[in-house]
């Protein structure tokens, strides 16, 4: 009874299996292959044998990776803190103030989002250096203060879903717009506020790009995403301490998605599509 019943329920989530199969293959692959020596990685063995966990030490000596962490850390926090002190009132404006042109601004933002950044890569690359601030990661940082165009639509989205009625109320009170927003719409809004802080410091902790493009000549800047790939093109035979400095590379980031799971999936959930 019980193997039928084991049946059933392999069956009924067969689908399921096979995609977690296929999302987790490729992790475990990784972890099994950064406790192999560089003899027996990509070999038809897949079980380490023996166990390197010395490739985790030696990744350490090998490259400054305390200060690439350093760099990515201060990336994706100011890059996270800038955007959401510009994109939250931005947001707030769009969803709840009615004014002259939103429809119009709003429509920018959504031009804005969908404009590839290479098309503008070359002009403000230029304005950067001539501001002097190539060779650093304050060009990737400092344009959140102007917010970001996915998170303005990410939390208008949110902030619709908010019933307006909370908000004139606390107008009657004779609450401003900023006593509003900070009060009663941020309060309520947590869930959609977090979940897109978290796309944002994803974004700038594996954020390649960028970095390639002002920092790739100070060696001093470059964030672990970037590092990582030197590394890869430094040591490219040695597979084992490639897949070392590839597993503490996604270690921060799983941590904080493990903790911050609920409201992530809380906050996509009940971001709607109210227009």
């Amino acid at each position: 009874m019980k193997t039928r019943r084991g049946l059933y329920w392999v069956s009924e989530h067969a689908l399921l299996i096979t995609l977690a199969v296929l999302f987790i293959a490729p992790i475990v692959f990784v972890v099994l292959t950064s406790l192999m020596s560089s003899e027996q990685t990509l070999t038809a063995s897949l079980w380490p044998n023996p166990v390197q966990w010395s490739n985790y030490l030696n990744v350490f000596t090998q490259v400054p990776l305390m200060r690439w962490f350093a760099n990515s850390a201060l990336y994706a926090t100011l890059a996270t803190a800038f955007m959401l002190v510009a994109s939250v009132p931005a947001a707030y404006a769009l969803a709840k103030i009615k004014f002259r042109g939103s429809n119009l601004l709003f429509t920018a933002i959504i031009v804005a989002m969908l404009l590839p950044p290479q098309v503008t890569a070359i002009p403000v690359y230029v304005m950067w250096s001539g501001a002097g601030l190539t060779g650093t990661l304050w060009p990737l940082i400092l344009p959140n203060l102007l917010g970001d165009a996915f998170s303005i639509f990410l939390l208008r989205q949110f902030f619709l879903t908010i019933p307006k009625e909370y908000a004139d109320a606390a107008r009657v009170d004779g609450c401003s717009e900023i006593q509003v927003l900070t009060r009663v719409v941020i309060p309520m809004a947590k869930p959609g506020i977090a979940a897109t802080a978290i796309f944002m410091f994803f974004h700038s902790w594996n954020d390649y790009f960028g970095p390639l493009l002002y920092t790739s000549e100070n060696s001093d800047w470059w964030p672990v995403a970037y590092g990582l790939a030197s590394f890869r093109g430094i040591h490219g035979t040695d597979w084992g301490l490639t897949m070392a400095m590839t597993v503490l590379v996604m270690v921060p980031v799983v941590i904080i998605f493990f903790f911050a799971q609920r409201v992530f999936v809380e906050g996509i959930t009940m971001t709607g599509v109210k227009g």
